[in-house]
């Protein structure tokens, strides 16, 4: 899996809803002109105009169909509207429009009162409850020619988890070799574009790949972090787009013990396990197996004092994680349990 697509597709939504397109107006090359009988539109506006502006703004989290089911949406919480099981007597055109021009606190849904027109707010909003809430459209058929897309059934193997006929988490070993070739040409060549497709599970989690090491002389671990590395988050002219994870948790009332754990993790086993205990740092992210996340992993579910003494004095086999028996003392250990316990996931009884 080019789980790197998963990050850039993230990237490129979020710029979607944050930028002004410098060709407003024009059709972009992933849309087709479809009919639409005059005795259908529900609401005033030009549904041709909405097409056009919702597939160049909005699918990227609302999906192609509007059912909000895009590798983009499964990033965001709370998860964007999906119009196809949203009815239009509970969900106003007022509403939307006010939405649109205005954004929606708390939500990934900024305002595009500075980036469309009265008229075109007014025509997307028609668009999609025309075409999503009322007559359920599957929208323009995107894989055509004149989109540019030329001889696509060199994709063909990849269809079946497109389509959903395959579920994409299905595990490897139960997938015959062309379904294995197509699942990889799936994850490589349509996941960052395309719908989620169907899964088993709902939770599968989705995570970015560090490719690269951090620039701006940022250093991976450092805590706290180095005066003359570049401490914003920024993607594109930053550091790193991990560097956010190297951030420990502002915690207040920490015991004497907790806080000796506290300077002991950062400076020991945040290197890998990030300041914020996810392991989502660039470290982290570039292991295999990755680090534990300790906020919310399964295993955290149910670990206890006692295991995690265990797996910080013995290591784990299979792991980066090694053996600290003969690093910490006893007390720094319990130091470091506490500070786990009190920072990122409360442990479960002896």
């Amino acid at each position: 899996m080019n789980r790197f697509a998963l990050l850039a597709a993230a990237m490129v939504a979020l710029g979607a809803c944050s930028k002004s397109n410098p060709h407003a107006g024009e059709e972009p090359a992933s849309t087709q002109s479809q009919s639409v009988p005059a005795s259908s539109i529900v609401a005033t506006g030009d549904l041709e105009l909405g097409r056009r502006i919702y597939n160049f703004r909005c699918y990227y989290c609302h999906g192609y169909s509007g059912n909000a089911r895009t590798l983009a949406a499964t990033l965001l919480t709370p998860k964007p509207v999906d119009f196809t099981n949203t009815a239009p007597n509970t969900l106003s055109r007022e509403r939307m429009l006010q939405s649109i021009s205005s954004g929606r606190p708390g939500t990934a849904m900024m305002s595009f009162s500075s980036v469309l027109q009265p008229n075109e707010i007014a025509a997307v909003a028609d668009f999609i409850r025309h075409e999503f809430m009322v007559t359920k459209a599957e929208n323009t058929r995107y894989h055509t020619e004149a989109n540019g897309w030329f001889n696509h059934q060199r994709y063909a193997i990849a269809y079946p988890f497109a389509l959903g006929e395959i579920a994409l988490d299905t595990p490897w070993e139960q997938l015959t070799p062309q379904q294995a070739d197509g699942k990889r040409l799936f994850m490589t060549s349509c996941v960052s574009c395309h719908d989620r497709a169907r899964e088993n599970n709902d939770e599968v989690h989705w995570e970015s790949r560090a490719v690269s090491y951090p620039r701006n002389q940022f250093s991976p671990g450092d805590y706290p972090p180095s005066p003359k590395a570049d401490k914003s988050v920024d993607a594109m002219t930053s550091a790193t787009p991990y560097h956010i994870h190297d951030h420990p948790p502002k915690l207040n009332g920490l015991s004497e013990s907790e806080q000796r754990g506290e300077k002991l993790f950062q400076q020991n086993c945040a290197f890998c396990h990030a300041a914020d205990g996810t392991a989502r740092n660039w470290i982290g992210s570039f292991m295999e197996p990755h680090p534990r996340d300790l906020t919310k992993s399964p295993v955290m579910e149910s670990m206890t004092r006692a295991r995690l003494r265990t797996v910080i004095r013995e290591g784990l086999q299979g792991t980066s994680m090694p053996a600290w028996k003969s690093v910490f003392s006893e007390q720094q250990i319990e130091d470091i349990i506490a500070y786990v316990g009190r920072a990122f996931h409360p442990l479960a009884p002896e």
